[in-house]
Formats: structure tokens, sequence, C-alpha cells
């Protein structure tokens, strides 16, 4: 069943309203109505699925008068549909995101690293920002998302690189401590 908009006698729309609730409305058979499927306004006499509101009443009603060209009511957007865009969605960055926030972490314990974090808060935006049809603000998520993502990718990898040379470091100094025992013991001198 139905649910019917109406334009009642000042030209005002009024709606929803079922069948039955037409009735209780007193409509008129000349009077415009419209339902989701219809293209255009019709009189309430047109449409079969009325017939039921006039059955009853066979008396005849003057002619409301002339009303003007009304348009249909916007109909809700359906987010769950797939609509055409203009744009293609821009980068989420959600998997480097998580990433470069978890591999770093992971490898060198590095808090610094968990500033990916922003990055997958914005990253996670980009899509719902994009299917509501907030093409601006799914842009400037996708690039927060980038930025932070960045951030932290750079954070980790200093981190490794400073790892590297600690390791390195230490290798070094305890070889130079090992040759500097040799040194010793062959002037006579333990240490």
């Amino acid at each position: 069943m139905n649910r019917y908009f109406y334009i009642d006698s000042e030209g005002k729309q009024k709606g929803t309203f079922s069948p039955e609730e037409l009735k209780s409305e007193n409509i008129k058979k000349d009077t415009l109505v419209w339902t989701q499927g219809m293209n255009e306004w019709m009189r309430a006499s047109s449409v079969a699925e009325l017939d039921a509101v006039f059955a009853e009443s066979a008396g005849y009603y003057p002619p409301q008068p002339a009303a003007q060209p009304v348009t249909p009511p916007v109909q809700p957007v359906n987010y769950g549909a797939s609509q055409p865009q203009q744009q293609p969605m821009p980068k989420t960055w959600l998997i480097e995101s998580i990433l470069a926030t978890v591999l770093p972490f992971f490898l060198c314990s590095s808090i610094f690293s968990l500033l990916g974090v922003i990055g997958i808060v914005h990253a996670s935006k980009v899509e719902s920002l994009f299917n509501r049809g907030d093409y601006a603000g799914s842009l400037e998520a996708s690039n927060q998302a980038g930025k932070w993502t960045k951030i932290a990718m750079w954070i980790g990898i200093a981190w490794v690189a400073l790892w590297i040379i600690a390791i390195i470091m230490i290798i070094v100094f305890a070889g130079s401590l090992a040759g500097l025992g040799e040194v010793f013991q062959g002037s006579g001198y333990e240490i």
C-alpha cells in the first residue's frame, strides 16, 4: 500500500497518508495526489488505488481551483545504494597507516610511531564521507591521513636507523676493546 501526498484547497502540500487516511482527510476526486513511483501529480480519481476512497460518496464535488504546478517532494538520498559519482574516491591510506604505526612499534618499541594512530583515524573517515557525498571532506580526510601516515613512517625509519647505528657502534666498541686487550697482553699488562 502506497503513502500519498496531496495538495489541499489552499495549495499546500500535505502528506503522507494511506488511502484509508485520505478518506478521513475528505479529499475530492479533483484533488492532486502523488506517491513514490509517479512522475507527476495526478487527480485522485485517476489513481486506481484510491477508488475505494470515493466508492461510498457518489455525490458531486465542485472542482477545486486550478492548482499551481508543484514539484514532487524531494526524495531522501539513499546512502546505501551505489550512486554514480563525478569524482573518484580519494586514497584512504588505511593499510599504510596501520603498517606505519604497528611495525615500528613492534620492531623498535618506538612510542613516537603511535602518531600513526592519527593517520588511522583520518583514513577511516575517507570512505564514509565519500559515500555521504561529501567529496571535499573526504579529500581533506585523505590528505590528513596521508600526512600523518608519512610522519609515522619517517619516524619509524629513523628509529630503525638509530637502532642499526647503535648495534654497529656496540659491535665496533666491543671489537676495539678486544683489540686493546691484545695490545696489553703483549706488553705484560693484563686487563
